[in-house]
């Protein structure tokens, strides 16, 4: 799976505001910005990006992926160096 292929992926289940991918093809690794995580834990906004997923991380389509997940107001403060 391509950067391109995973982020159409994610932002068809997921509504992002920003989305940075780095990775092999296999390990990926994604900050994520979202409306929807407002409210939520981090195990909780992860396992939202994982169901977008569905049966490509099921399948070892998508090996694995560590992701930031912050809110809009969140990455607004974010120093830009992490």
């Amino acid at each position: 799976m391509t950067a391109d292929e995973l982020k159409s992926v994610i932002q068809a289940g997921l509504v992002c505001e920003h989305l940075e991918l780095e990775g092999d093809g296999r390990h990926w690794y994604a900050t994520i910005v979202s409306i929807e995580f407002e409210g939520k834990r981090a195990i909780q906004r992860h396992q939202r990006v994982y169901a977008t997923l569905g049966a490509k991380i099921q399948t070892d389509e998508v090996h694995a992926l560590s992701m930031k997940t912050l809110t809009p107001a969140e990455w607004a403060v974010q120093d830009p160096r992490l």
